[in-house]
């Protein structure tokens, strides 16, 4: 029996359907149930149909709208959520986000306040009403813990996003990618043949520390990090067996894992200082900072199109157009 527990998306079910088909080419004969997350789309069920591979599957929800990726931080983590709603105006995630808002109500009580802007976030909250008096609002009874919610589409700010990552945790995901809050580093920031993934929230105690902090100065901060867990080691030294033994059983473990977490992260910055000494990060954050300030126009323009014919990254290219074309409401004529 085969199990596929995956988003409602159209490229996904062809994929199910090619693999069902293979196994009727061959004469196999197997159950498949398709579990879709958070909701099952009609859409999906179209392509099953068309492909003719409905009548093999059974199709079920798990209505999983949330994912706590750390102690204060819970995500939707729908990254097509942009594309579909801004770009293709399909609006199927905004029952998701109503949803989302609903289990959040029911868990830590009634909101204060509610504040939104955009189409978008008006038609989600409205969505979210609905549903609030259809089920009675079932978390009025609770102490409301959420003073204020905000809600905001993204096209009503796109230079923040369009902007260069200068912190730790952003600079991560820039180069590695994090997804559900965890990264995979590779053989270049492991310093083996393996790959290992890394779950970063507050209980990595190296990155809860650096996440934050500007890049100019996380690589001081390791470096002062390393100093201490050596003397931490060189304590043993001095010991006698009561304490080596209090030592092995109370400290070593914990700093054991500390000095793991330590190397990698100090690995990755290695690799995203490599990468962006091949971009021009410092000249591309001062064309960034022109663009913003609206000085020297000219002479930004003309870095983006060095860049462009450099060649030196597509997507960073992009990027930077852009940020130009909103910044000076519209690109140049020439």
């Amino acid at each position: 029996r085969f199990c596929f527990l995956v988003r409602p998306r159209v490229r996904t079910m062809r994929f199910i359907a090619d693999i069902v088909n293979a196994d009727k080419m061959s004469s196999r004969s197997r159950k498949y149930k398709i579990i879709f997350s958070p909701q099952k789309f009609y859409a999906c069920e179209m392509v099953l149909e068309e492909e003719g591979v409905f009548g093999d599957v059974t199709c079920d929800e798990w209505s999983f709208y949330l994912l706590p990726l750390d102690e204060d931080i819970i995500s939707m983590e729908l990254p097509e959520f942009f594309r579909d709603y801004f770009l293709e105006g399909d609006h199927r995630w905004i029952n998701p986000v109503a949803r989302a808002l609903q289990l959040l109500s029911s868990l830590y009580g009634p909101f204060g306040k509610t504040y939104g802007i955009g189409r978008c976030a008006k038609m989600s909250y409205e969505l979210w009403r609905d549903l609030e008096e259809e089920s009675e609002n079932e978390g009025q009874g609770r102490k409301p813990e959420i003073g204020h919610v905000f809600l905001m589409d993204r096209d009503m700010d796109y230079v923040t996003a369009l902007c260069s990552q200068v912190v730790y945790e952003g600079l991560v995901d820039d180069t590695f990618r994090i997804k559900c809050g965890s990264v995979d580093f590779g053989p270049d920031v492991t310093s083996s043949d393996k790959s290992i993934k890394v779950l970063l929230n507050s209980q990595d105690k190296v990155f809860s520390q650096i996440r934050n902090e500007h890049f100019s100065s996380v690589f001081g901060f390791l470096s002062q990090k390393s100093r201490n867990l050596q003397a931490q080691y060189d304590r043993r030294r001095g010991m006698d067996i009561k304490q080596m033994k209090d030592f092995v059983s109370q400290e070593l473990k914990g700093l054991k894992q500390e000095h793991r977490l330590l190397s990698l992260h100090i690995g990755a910055c290695e690799s995203i200082m490599k990468k962006k000494t091949k971009q021009d990060f410092q000249e591309t954050i001062k064309a960034e900072h022109s663009l913003l300030e609206g000085f020297d126009v000219r002479e930004s323009t003309s870095f983006i199109e060095e860049h462009i014919d450099r060649q030196v990254s597509p997507i960073e290219s992009l990027r930077l157009m852009c940020l130009l074309s909103i910044t000076e409401n519209g690109e140049c004529p020439r």
